[in-house]
């Protein structure tokens, strides 16, 4: 059939009162696949209904699955703003009741979009009929057809070739039956089955403390909670226990929530008819309960008064309860809060009252008491471990590689014993190895109940990496002996030592039981190889006999007091020094280089001479340039470095001063900053050399000459016979030039371009080939220029410092920058 020929017959069916569903569904479906536009435009044309049409497609298919309540996320943003308000006030709510939210408000929470409960349930047999219900009655035997009979206004359904039927305020299985009887009677060998299609939709109200007050349009199926989901839930201020199911002003019944939350029992969820009003009154009386059971919150009272029934409301006690003292928190008479206990196992603690307001600890049984024993720290699989009589460090400690981390120290354990009659505690030191490889012998020591065994790292296991680093022995120990020194009594001091000195693990320590003074370095992880065998000092706090304090020192031959030879029993507060070896593994070297018969890094001896040295290295060879020699100091360099530091500092600021000065005539200031920039570099890109200053052909030669004693880092680098004579500083090609016979300052400085515009001629110097310097002031040889120069000379032109300003800044700045390169002036720090 084509569209038209459908369209045509539904345009013939329907005024005649026929149902759209007398076309087949294929046909509907042919029509439903067109685009909206299309099927307007076609139902237009021959005059139907499109949304009967439609609808009537959709009345044999499966009904669809319908969003009853939406969630937060798919708010509008005002609904968003409420829920959100909402929320913020039950956190304030919480907040006042020590963190208890109200129970069960979370259930009908959302915001509703429409309500569409599920229709493919069989419909009750007392369900009243009503105007908008749909009967369908199938007829079948000598004439077969399917009728969808709507109840009308006036309450009636219409058969074909009959008239009108009243079915409104029948039951449907009255109806049912009412229908069967006239078919059978009117139709002869026709039988009918009855069922309901579509139901009618009704209005009910829901008031009171609902999220969203007012009037809802609901299937005629719709219970209480049904309403509830359609207006958004009930406030926190809203009763749960006593919802009012009201009817022409008369009350139907009541609906307690915490039947269908605790229970599942929905029996009391009556049915709505039209105009039925809910009211959710304000909440009644609040008890809160916390701690340890299923359900911690604040509950409404409504017939429990007793604290049996708070427990059961909230799930019952946790297996980690302890019910005989539960605290109740309430109001007196005289509004004050007071205390209230409970012995929950009991029956008169049971039944024990409880009042608006209350709030209900059950609190949590104590740590395991008794038969356990605890290891601690860097092992596998630390935590209790059950005690019995007998019981020994390998009995848990079976394998070191297994039971302990990498990063454990497996020679050394402690063990923190409990006294059950004073309940003071005492530190037992265990060799942990030897107790595991030698069960039941004298290291293994038996443990008592409640021992603690504490595992502590290996610092050299755990450098770089992080594990291990929160079980070193001052983490583990330090509430160790924070406890001991919290029990100390005058009569029985506390009982902790201090070591210091060259031993793996200095610091505090609890007393060994032993008192001995070997055992104590054992327990600070042993000696280092630096420790000095024979000098070990004990300082002891004692009181003379007036009462007054007073700090003895013990001298100490250490290794009888590791052999266990002599009295060494330790005291409480006793502070052990273990002494170093003098000058321990100390080495000094210094480095010759360039023209040295066998050079390389030579160590010498305490008080060693640089001529001793030169010796010891062959001596020198005969290219060697004695003159010439560079010997440096690193004591020298880290005073130079300082004091290129400070430059680099003073330089900056004064730099900053003269740009904010800003430009003067003919750019003066421009050139200044330029000026001083270029200086900052020099200082910035100087090195300290450390040099110093010495006569090398008189050290090798002269004996007496004053010796060179050594330090370590010293270098001495000799070069070869040099040729050359260099120009640096303020003049036009600075560089090197061959020496000439002859020639004299004058006649470089010319060979070099001669000087700039901004050196300063009056100051110019020349660096001697050995590291001294002569100044023209101080030189009667150097007034004129003429003197000759020798092989390996520098002449330096420095720059016109009187040009800038005469700024006495930059002239300390260029002198120190002279200086480094000198190394002359360190000569008298030395």
């Amino acid at each position: 059939m084509n569209l038209k020929k459908l369209l045509a017959t539904v345009a013939l069916l329907l005024p005649a009162g026929l149902s759209a569903q007398s076309i087949s569904q294929s046909q509907i479906e042919q029509f439903q696949g067109l685009p909206r536009a299309q099927q307007e435009a076609l139902a237009s044309q021959y005059g139907v209904d499109l949304d009967s049409l439609v609808s009537s497609g959709q009345q044999s298919q499966r009904p669809r699955d319908v969003q009853v309540v939406e969630t937060v996320s798919d708010m509008p943003d005002e609904e968003r703003k409420q829920a959100q308000e909402e929320k913020q006030q039950e956190q304030k709510t919480a907040a006042k009741n020590g963190g208890l939210k109200p129970y069960g408000y979370d259930l009908f929470r959302g915001s509703p979009t429409t309500f569409a409960p599920v229709t493919e349930i069989p419909i009750p047999s007392e369900y009243t009929l009503g105007p908008g219900d749909v009967l369908r009655i199938q007829l079948w035997g000598k004439e077969n057809q399917n009728l969808e009979l709507p109840i009308s206004r006036d309450g009636t359904i219409s058969f074909p070739q009959s008239g009108p039927m009243s079915v409104a305020g029948l039951s449907f299985e009255e109806a049912s039956q009412q229908i069967r009887k006239q078919v059978s009677e009117q139709y002869i060998g026709v039988q009918a089955s009855v069922s309901l299609g579509e139901l009618r939709s009704m209005r009910v109200f829901v008031l009171g403390e609902a999220r969203n007050p007012g009037s809802y349009s609901v299937s005629s199926l719709s219970t209480i909670t049904n309403a509830l989901y359609v207006s958004g839930g009930i406030k926190v201020n809203g009763s749960l226990r006593n919802l009012q199911h009201k009817r022409n002003g008369k009350l139907v019944g009541t609906l307690d929530l915490y039947d269908l939350l605790l229970k599942g029992d929905s029996s009391n969820d009556s049915r709505l008819q039209p105009g039925d009003v809910i009211f959710i009154p304000p909440v009644g009386n609040r008890v809160g309960i916390k701690g340890e059971v299923y359900r911690p919150a604040l509950y409404e009272l409504n017939h429990e008064n007793t604290l049996a029934d708070l427990v059961r409301m909230a799930g019952g006690l946790t297996p980690q309860a302890y019910p005989q003292r539960i605290n109740i928190e309430r109001t007196n008479d005289d509004f004050l809060r007071i205390i209230t206990e409970a012995d929950y196992t009991a029956g008169k603690g049971k039944n024990a009252r409880i009042q608006a307001g209350d709030t209900v600890s059950i609190p949590s049984i104590s740590d395991i008491t008794g038969q356990y024993v605890e290891i601690s720290g860097a092992a596998t699989r630390p935590g209790r471990f059950a005690w019995m009589p007998g019981m020994r460090v390998s009995s848990v400690i079976k394998n070191l590689n297994a039971d302990l981390t990498p990063v454990a120290d497996k020679r050394y354990a402690a063990i923190v014993r409990t006294d059950k009659a004073t309940d003071s505690i005492s530190v037992l030191n265990l060799r942990l190895r030897k107790a595991v490889q030698n069960p039941g012998s004298e290291f293994d020591t038996p443990l008592q109940e409640k021992d603690q065994l504490l595992i502590f790292s290996d610092a050299g296991k755990v450098e770089g990496g992080e594990e291990g680093r929160n079980y070193t022995r001052a983490s583990l120990f330090s509430p160790v002996l924070q406890r001991l020194k919290g029990q100390a009594t005058p009569s029985a001091p506390q009982k902790t030592i201090r070591i210091t000195g060259p031993v793996r693990y200095p610091g505090e320590y609890p007393m060994p039981a032993s008192r001995q003074l070997s055992d104590a370095i054992f327990v600070a992880g042993g000696l280092k190889d630096s420790a000095s065998l024979y000098h070990a000092e004990v300082a002891r706090y004692t009181t003379d006999e007036s009462g007054i304090g007073k700090t003895n020192i013990l001298n100490v031959n250490l290794a009888d007091a590791m052999a266990g030879n002599g009295n060494h029993a330790l005291q409480s507060r006793d502070r052990i020094l273990i002494k170093s070896i003098p000058d321990f593994a100390k080495t000094s070297t210094i480095e010759l280089r360039g023209e040295v018969r066998y050079p390389g890094d030579y160590t010498f001896r305490d008080g060693e001479t640089l001529e001793q040295v030169i010796e010891r290295a062959g001596g020198l060879t005969d290219n060697a340039f004695l003159r010439g020699a560079v010997f440096t100091r690193a004591k020298l360099r880290q005073l130079e470095a300082q004091r290129l530091r400070e430059a680099e500092e003073r330089l900056q600021g004064d730099l900053l001063g003269v740009k904010l000065e800003g430009d003067g005539v003919a750019g003066q200031s421009a050139d200044r900053v330029q000026q001083v920039e270029s200086l900052l570099e020099d200082v910035q890109s100087s090195r300290p050399v450390g040099r110093m200053v010495v006569n090398l052909e008189a050290v090798v030669n002269d004996e007496g000459y004053q010796d060179i004693r050594l330090q370590d880092g010293d270098t001495l680098n000799v070069p070869t016979i040099p040729q050359s004579v260099t120009v640096f500083g303020e003049v036009q090609f600075p560089t090197s030039h061959m020496h000439h016979a002859g020639l004299t300052v004058d006649d470089y400085l010319e060979r070099s371009g001669g000087p700039t515009r901004q050196a300063d001629e009056s100051r110019v110097y020349v660096v001697k080939a050995d590291g001294s310097v002569m100044l023209p002031e101080r030189s009667r040889w150097f007034g004129s220029r003429s003197q000759q120069l020798e092989p390996g000379d520098t002449i330096i032109m420095p720059i016109d410092v009187d040009r800038l300003n005469q700024l006495e800044l930059w002239t300390n700045v260029s002198q120190i920058v002279y200086q480094i390169a000198l190394g002359a002036a360190a000569v008298g720090n030395l």
